[in-house]
Parts: C-alpha cells; structure tokens; sequence
C-alpha cells in the first residue's frame, strides 16, 4: 500500500516498513498467530496500514513488509523488511533493536550513532518501538534484516559514509517523496513565485522538515508564504528569488549542506555531490581551532565528524566561517541580486548553531 496524491506517488521509507515487520512479528509472540495485515502510526501520528509476507512457520515470530518507494527512484524499492522478535530476558528494560543481514553497520563517527552499531536511524528505532509497544509492555528483541541489503547497498554512498554491510534503515517521517529533479524543481519555483506574489520581500528556505520547524520558529512573525523547503535544489530557489525581485533570503540548515555551499555547489544532493574536508580544515586554521577540530574535517567523509569535534570543543567559530562561505556563495550564485543570510542549526533542529 502507498501513499497516493496527485502528481508523483509517495512511498513508505524503511524505517515505516520495519516499525511494521516488527509489529506483525510482535503480534505472532504474542498470540500465535501471524497477521495478515498491520497497522502502525507515522511519527506526525497518521496510522497506515501494510499487508505482511513472507510468514513461514519454519521461522516462527519473523515478518516481513514489502517497501513501495512510489514513484521515488530508490534502489530499496521492492525490498522486504523483515522482522524477528524474541521475549529479552528479565533484567532488560526496554524494547533493544538489533540489526541482521543486509543491514549496514556503522564503522566510522559522525553519522549520529555509535561505532558498531547497527545503521537504523534514531526516528525509525523509536517507530519499531512504538509498534511493538501497541502489542505488549513485555520488553522484546526485534532484529531487522534485509535481503539482498548488501548488493543494495552498493547503488548507495554507504561504503563512503562508512556504512558497511547493508543499507540504512531510515526516515524522519514515515513517507518517501520522490526524489524527481523536473518535480521537485517546479515545486520550488512555485513556492518562491508565491511569495513573491503576496509582496514578501524576504523569504525562508530550508532542506527539510526539521530545519523548516526551526525557521518557522526563528521568525514567528513571517508569513507561511515566506517559508520553502528546497531540498537539495538551493541554487534554482535563488536565482528564482532574485528574478522575483525578493530582496533577501535567509537559510536555514545542517552543517552538511552548509558545507557544500560553501564550496560553491548549489546542488546538494547527496549522491551528486561530497562534502569538501579540506575546505572545513581551513575555517578550522583560520579560526584558530585546536588540531583535532582541524584534523577532523578529513578523518570522515561526513560534515557531522567536524561539527560534533567542533561542539565538543566548544568552538562554533569554524562553523560560523562555513555560514558565512555559504552566505557569499549564494551571493555570487545570484550576481548580488540578493541579501543572503546562512543560519546553522544543530541535527533535532532545536538549536541555533551560528549565522553567517
């Protein structure tokens, strides 16, 4: 089952499917008997519903959902996120979330979870808790795997990331958008083109759901007209703007696209783009940042390494020097048509990092 609109179909993201192979697997310790189907709630509190397959009696209490990206061009559309869950023993006190076969383990820092442990997504932990607690208070052992995961894995930046062995199991909100440059874009435009037509001399872009929540709440006083999330597609929303005849923009994201701005790419996808380390070592030189800030922006292929090294040493100046990069890049991209502010904010989306 997928989510359907007009347009471009919306998809489930893995994490949605897991929380549900979980929550069918719960449901076979619990009573027995293996569901044909399941409902579970999305993280803005939507509940879904997915058949479940792959039941076989041979593997008792282990359930699988089957991913529909929609029309997203996602290489894990198609693939059957299963689920095995076990009673823990007595002294544990939670739900523990393991991962199994075809799903990626974390080997290098800066991706928001240990080393060693499995990559399923702190959002998607808590959905397959959640599930599994609408089925019993009984802490449980739920271990997803993916079949297949690792020949998928290889259509992805995982091995670069330090992700091995698998895919991610991820999702902020339980639904996939498609990932459509001509779809997307137009989207973009649109946004800009209303704001622009309400008289709003400044507008708001932002790379996703949390950075847009932060800026909405960073200024309360704008219209919602003022706001877009832009994706990956920075560069088309300023140059909108400016054609518009919208004065200034503000940005508002993580340290990852902040980085790549920085640089000069206006096109920040993930899959077209890398972060630059040696442009993050030297705002940390020139801010006179210790040698592990500085040694930090090469270790990994992630921005996340140097901001964490950066909070953890309680230094935001080579952040700040990243924003205002940022702030002149977009500046240059545009032939100064526009005033460009560029905010960094932490990865929950909470708290204001640095300005530029």
């Amino acid at each position: 089952m997928a989510a359907v609109t007009t347009g471009l179909r919306t998809g489930w993201t893995t994490g949605t499917c897991a929380s549900a192979a979980a929550k069918a697997a719960a449901i076979w310790l619990t009573t027995g008997t293996p569901p044909t189907d399941v409902e579970i709630a999305l993280p803005g509190g939507r509940r879904v519903q997915f058949p479940v397959i792959d039941v076989d009696p041979a593997h008792p209490f282990r359930c699988a959902v089957e991913k529909d990206a929609g029309d997203d061009p996602d290489c894990t559309h198609g693939a059957h996120l299963t689920a095995t869950v076990a009673w823990a023993s007595g002294t544990t006190k939670r739900t523990e979330v393991r991962g199994g076969i075809g799903v990626g383990t974390i080997t290098k820092p800066g991706l928001g979870l240990p080393i060693g442990a499995p990559a399923i997504n702190p959002v998607p932990q808590r959905m397959i808790r959640a599930a599994v607690a609408e089925v019993t208070t009984r802490p449980v052992i739920v271990s997803i795997e993916v079949p297949g995961g690792q020949a998928m894995s290889a259509k992805t930046s995982n091995a670069r990331l330090g992700i091995l062995g698998g895919i991610s199991i991820l999702g902020t909100t339980g639904i996939v958008k498609p990932f459509s440059t001509a779809s997307y874009r137009a989207s973009v435009v649109q946004q800009v083109d209303v704001a622009a037509a309400q008289g709003s001399d400044v507008v708001v872009l932002a790379t996703g759901s949390r950075s847009d929540d932060a800026a909405q709440r960073l200024y309360p006083h704008l219209d919602q007209v003022c706001f877009v999330e832009v994706g990956d597609f920075t560069g088309i929303a300023l140059r909108r703007a400016a054609g518009a005849g919208i004065g200034s923009v503000v940005w508002v994201g993580m340290v990852g696209k902040i980085a790549k701005l920085a640089a000069g790419i206006m096109m920040t996808h993930y899959r077209r783009s890398k972060v630059d380390g040696e442009l993050m070592a030297d705002a940390g030189r020139l801010a006179g940042a210790p040698e592990a800030v500085i040694a930090s922006a090469t270790e990994t292929a992630t921005a996340r390494h140097f901001y964490e090294t950066c909070i953890a040493h309680g230094t935001v100046e080579p952040l700040r020097l990243l924003c205002e990069q940022a702030a002149a890049r977009c500046r240059d991209h545009v032939e100064g048509a526009l005033d460009v502010e560029v905010i960094m904010v932490d990865f929950d989306g909470d708290q204001v990092i640095c300005r530029g």
